[in-house]
């Protein structure tokens, strides 16, 4: 009745913003990611009969705002009629504050869920469970390139590229730490209801992810930094346009986009993302990837450097 799972964070290339079915937490678009190695959560579940409620540590502190989510997570793997269960969740980077935490903190719980609770299910089922409770933790179940499906009743996430068939790699720069004013499930459900470039967003759409296929499949980095960088803008665009508006840039999420125009220019293959945040993703070939840190480090406001490679799928550790 105990296991450990862990889970890494996921940045889409070609975002995710809005739902279809807010209820179920269908995505109003498709979106294409990709899985980080070098981040991660580790989830650590327990069931006990001894206790009355379940229990959720994270970072080694009572967390009771996310407990309400954790806990219909869990019912939807385990069953309502179930033992309370203790969580434990840990992070090597800031949650909260735009880097995908829940995502690879809902991968992990549904897959440590399923151990502890000796269940049996494929990656496509733990994938639709952890989507439930996030939508873009259901491509966490996957490594290297994945794409979430708007199609359906039901969530669906298929692989587009291993890890290790094409060597990218993504330097965070982290540009403030505290937690985001508005979370992104709210934030969603504003820009659907209120920005007048909603509609044009959703129907780009298809038509991204269809760029962004084609890239993978070549390998084509130009292709895949054209759209990406696009995507990106017209998401935040949406954000932007909202009432109230969500903006959740700094001085020093611009100032990295600048520097990474920059780099650009001088000829290193090298693109910013940005998701619902302040924090600037630059994915680069691996051999731009020391002079991106760099350059990144002496960026007015850049707080902290990560370095990443892509990641392998949410997996289980330990089961007893």
């Amino acid at each position: 009745m105990h296991a450990t799972a862990i889970a890494q964070p996921n940045i889409a290339l070609i975002k995710y913003w809005g739902k279809r079915n807010v209820s179920r937490n269908l995505p109003a678009v498709g979106s294409i990611s990709i899985t980080l190695s070098d981040l991660y959560t580790e989830v650590s579940i327990d069931f006990s009969s001894g206790l009355s409620q379940d229990e959720l540590v994270v970072n080694g502190k009572r967390n009771i705002e996310m407990l309400p989510r954790i806990s219909a997570c869990i019912d939807s793997v385990a069953g309502g009629d179930r033992c309370r269960v203790r969580v434990s969740s840990k992070s090597n980077f800031p949650i909260a504050a735009g880097l995908a935490s829940s995502a690879s903190a809902f991968a992990a719980t549904t897959v440590a869920i399923a151990g502890a609770a000796g269940l049996s299910f494929s990656t496509s089922e733990l994938a639709k469970l952890a989507g439930q409770a996030s939508g873009s933790a259901a491509r966490s179940l996957y490594g290297g390139f994945a794409e979430l499906k708007n199609s359906g009743e039901n969530i669906e996430v298929t692989s587009l590229c291993s890890d290790d068939s094409w060597p990218i790699q993504v330097i965070v720069a982290i540009t403030e730490t505290g937690q985001k004013a508005v979370g992104s499930t709210v934030a969603m459900e504003f820009s659907r209801k209120t920005s007048p470039f909603y509609k044009s967003w959703i129907a780009q759409q298809d038509k991204d992810l269809d760029s962004a296929r084609l890239a993978i499949d070549r390998r084509d980095f130009d292709g895949l930094a054209t759209v990406a960088e696009h995507n990106c803008l017209k998401m935040h665009s949406v954000m932007w346009t909202s009432r109230p508006s969500l903006v959740y840039w700094n001085s020093a999420t611009i100032a990295c986009m600048q520097r990474i125009r920059r780099l650009q220019e001088d000829g290193c293959k090298v693109f910013f993302t940005i998701d619902a945040g302040p924090q600037v993703k630059a994915v680069c070939l691996p051999e731009y990837a020391i002079d991106v840190r760099e350059a990144l480090k002496k960026t007015p406001g850049v707080q902290q450097v990560m370095v990443s490679g892509l990641g392998t799928a949410a997996r289980l550790i330990e089961s007893s």
